[in-house]
């Protein structure tokens, strides 16, 4: 899925937005110019080596919600370059946020378990009624996991110019 990340246009249901596009320049030409801006700049730190890269803020500008962009940049069949990028939250905070959502997912399948067990076995299936309140709180994960994004979309803007002026390349 491929969207145009800037000031109007941020995906308000996608977490980790992505963007996948081709050019003609080649790795090594995007990697140098990325690199050597981050060499001079203050607004970004990150690398950018060996078809891979990662933008993120300076270390005194990061907050719980603050995105990092990761990219890769392969070479195609015609000498030009495939650049993908996806920008999210910072690795720690991803990992949060699905070792969450694999814990309500795993105690919805115990409830489940357990519920369906009891009333196959002809007893009471009253632990079912948790069943909701983890939906409820599935849901609320992902409203704060979507208002953090909403929270931190300055400094994705911020991210994707500076990708786009170091490199030289807009993303469609």
């Amino acid at each position: 899925m491929q969207h145009h990340l800037d000031e109007e246009h941020i995906p308000i249901y996608e977490i980790r937005p992505r963007f996948e596009f081709e050019t003609d320049l080649d790795v090594e030409e995007i990697q140098s110019r990325i690199s050597k801006a981050l060499d001079s700049s203050s607004t970004c730190r990150g690398h950018a080596h060996h078809g891979y890269g990662m933008l993120a803020l300076p270390e005194e500008d990061i907050q719980f919600w603050s995105p990092q962009l990761n990219f890769s940049l392969e070479k195609t069949e015609d000498g030009g370059t495939m650049v993908s990028g996806l920008m999210g939250p910072r690795p720690a905070v991803w990992t949060m946020i699905v070792f969450f959502y694999s814990i309500l997912g795993f105690a919805a399948m115990i409830v489940s378990i357990i519920g369906f067990s009891n009333m196959a076995l002809g007893q009471s299936g009253a632990i079912l009624w948790l069943l909701p309140l983890l939906i409820i709180a599935f849901f609320t994960l992902y409203i704060v996991a979507w208002f953090g994004k909403r929270w931190s979309r300055d400094q994705m803007i911020v991210l994707h110019r500076f990708f786009e002026e170091s490199s030289g390349l807009k993303i469609p």
